[in-house]
């Protein structure tokens, strides 16, 4: 097997600007969320880093590397979520994956699907987050 090149690297090369790559795949999965240019995420109450650490580790380190495409990206995501039992986080997912490509069919059959994997609970617990998502 062949080592990668850093052009075909399917991760931000190192030092790269992870922040940057974060913000450009966050506003490719949230169009018209965020504004142009560099953003402060922060809002000064207790915790405000999360944000910014997310932005850098989940959609920088992950969400900007090549291996997978979004759409892809958002079944695995959506199918990690239910079985965490991550219903907050799963409804900005639901929104994702729809500007991602899959349609509210194919999330409900993410939703079934999980039923027998993470439980019954989990599932209708998602079936509940999507529906108030989808209701925006």
């Amino acid at each position: 097997m062949n080592a990668k090149t850093a052009e075909e690297s399917e991760e931000p090369a190192a030092g790269s600007d992870l922040r940057a790559a974060g913000l450009e795949a966050l506003r490719a999965v949230l169009p018209g969320v965020f504004p142009e240019g560099d953003v402060d995420l922060r809002d000064g109450q207790v915790g405000e880093e999360l944000v910014e650490i997310g932005l850098t580790t989940v959609f920088g380190s992950l969400w900007a590397r090549k291996g997978l495409g979004f759409r892809d990206r958002s079944l695995v995501t959506l199918g990690i979520l239910i079985a965490l039992g991550a219903e907050s986080e799963l409804k900005t997912h639901v929104r994702i994956a729809l500007t991602n490509g899959l349609t509210e069919d194919e999330i409900a059959e993410v939703i079934y699907h999980s039923a027998g994997y993470a439980g019954y609970p989990r599932a209708t617990a998602a079936r509940t987050a999507a529906r108030e998502a989808l209701a925006r």
